[in-house]
């Protein structure tokens, strides 16, 4: 065999893992046909976090309205694009460096897996001990009339200018956070969801909350709405293009741009008309596919092992072992019935390096939080309220610690939280709203699966004024009213 392991992709579903793998003397190959570090280093997580910083800080200086502030808080898209395009473009450059450190070798192109033993790249075959499927997820793009003038998620965090009316299809993570961003960049949108739900896997409650936010500043919802076709008045040459992964000059500085971004990723004024089954029209000058996204699987060869997938991914067991036995599934791509985040990609990775060499059991999980990064941030980790409130179970505690303590929170009125206990007043679960949910939300996670009592809360000394501090004072009362 050339290889002990061949993993299909490079992001943090595959490396993580990887490099332990080859510190214990396997003999490691990474396949990607893109960019190294996949989506969340080069067009997901970190490009929306450079993104989004600046309008959250604009959002923390309107709580000063009226207090303190002088003047606007402004910020330059196009400075911050280009700012962005150079930062992200060394991660992959960073990462390619990183492999070479860790002694893993690499190959550039798409892997086919040609047999149980056998990865094609290019016109080279690689026979391998391991698979690991590592390939993440895509996009879904809806097959109706006028698809080709949709853009993705890797297509707005590459926009040159930001668009002054946008249509948004779905209302997941990817569409509530760039509704957020265009709101605070005094733009306009529509966004179209075909349930009833934004952010279905949040507190209800708190996502009305950011609606009503997103609904001053000028974003509009239509709920139960489907999209039947997108019309264009303009002519756009080759709309469906994308650009190639060309070194290019900017500023004195050179840059990868990302293959996976479209060659026409500008907005036109009023150019579309998006038709929805209801009779529902609406003009905007650019349209965003937000309705999810799906496994990342189509034309690497799961036929010619006889492996079949759905959208949730390929099918895997407690040891993230597919059908075959010989074949493996990581991350997002791998249908486990946990969250499909980065950080789980990570645990993934970890576990499976330990599963490889023969030293893990079944996989575990502890709790995961979940944030959505809209403006303010919403977050969930453990037992959701929504399942407490329907049990005998648990009690629900509602802690409103930006009211209580705005002067610490930086004027932040509205930041609050909901705490679930179980019947023996352990801390289960926890919902948060608040600009800085998500330090909240890692907070909770520690507390929830180190099973920190109240009483053990209640005994330590914190860094204050701080949010942890005064959400866990808050937490204080919990155990002294009962």
């Amino acid at each position: 065999m050339d290889y002990d392991v061949i993993y299909i992709g490079s992001g943090n579903a595959a490396w993580q893992g990887g490099r332990f793998l080859r510190k214990a003397g396997l003999k490691i190959l990474i396949v990607e046909e893109s960019l190294y570090g996949g989506t969340c280093a080069n067009r997901g997580c970190n490009s929306k976090a450079l993104l989004d910083a600046p309008y959250e800080i604009k959002a923390l200086t309107d709580n000063f309205e009226g207090v303190g502030k002088a003047g606007n808080f402004e910020v330059d898209w196009s400075a911050l694009m280009k700012f962005k395009q150079k930062r992200i473009a060394g991660m992959s450059i960073f990462l390619d460096n990183k492999f070479d450190e860790y002694d893993l070798d690499v190959a550039h192109g798409k892997g086919i897996i040609l047999d149980e033993h056998t990865v094609q790249v290019g016109d080279k075959k690689f026979t391998t001990d391991k698979i690991v499927i590592c390939t993440g997820l895509k996009p879904v793009i809806p097959d109706i009339k006028g698809k080709e003038y949709l853009h993705d998620s890797t297509d707005f965090l590459d926009i040159s200018e930001l668009p002054k009316h946008t249509i948004i299809i779905g209302a997941g993570f990817v569409g509530m956070e760039f509704a957020s961003i265009l709101a605070e960049a005094g733009l306009s949108a529509d966004v179209i969801i075909r349930g009833n739900m934004a952010l279905k896997y949040f507190h209800q409650p708190y996502v009305e909350k950011i609606i009503e936010k997103l609904k001053a500043k000028g974003i509009n919802f239509h709920f139960n709405q489907t999209v039947k076709e997108i019309l264009c008045d303009i002519e756009i040459e080759n709309p469906e293009a994308k650009v190639s992964n060309v070194v290019q000059a900017m500023n004195g500085d050179e840059y990868l741009r990302d293959p996976e971004a479209k060659i026409d990723n500008i907005a036109h004024e009023n150019a579309f008309t998006v038709n929805c089954d209801s009779g529902l029209s609406l003009k905007g000058d650019y349209v965003i596919a937000a309705m999810g996204r799906q496994a990342n699987v189509e034309d690497i060869g799961l036929e010619n092992v006889g492996l079949t997938y759905t959208k949730s991914g390929i099918k895997v067991n407690g040891h993230l072992q597919t059908e075959v036995p010989n074949i493996y599934a990581s991350g997002d791509v791998a249908d486990t019935g946990v969250a499909k985040l980065v950080t789980v990609a990570i645990h993934h990775s970890k576990y499976l390096a330990k599963e490889l060499l023969g030293e893990a059991d079944e996989i575990t999980y502890p709790v995961v939080p979940a944030v959505a990064y809209t403006i303010p941030r919403i977050a969930t980790v453990g037992v959701p309220a929504y399942i407490a409130e329907q049990s005998d179970e648990y009690d629900v505690h509602q802690i409103r610690y930006g009211n209580s303590y705005s002067l610490e929170l930086k004027n932040d009125l509205t930041a609050e939280a909901k705490v679930i206990v179980d019947k023996d007043l352990q801390i289960v679960g926890a919902e948060i709203y608040a600009a800085d949910a998500e330090n909240v939300a890692n907070m909770f996670a520690f507390i929830i699966n180190k099973k920190i009592t109240l009483e053990e809360l209640d005994y330590m000394i914190y860094a204050f004024p701080s949010s942890s501090s005064v959400c866990l004072y808050k937490l204080h009362n919990i155990h002294y009213d009962l």
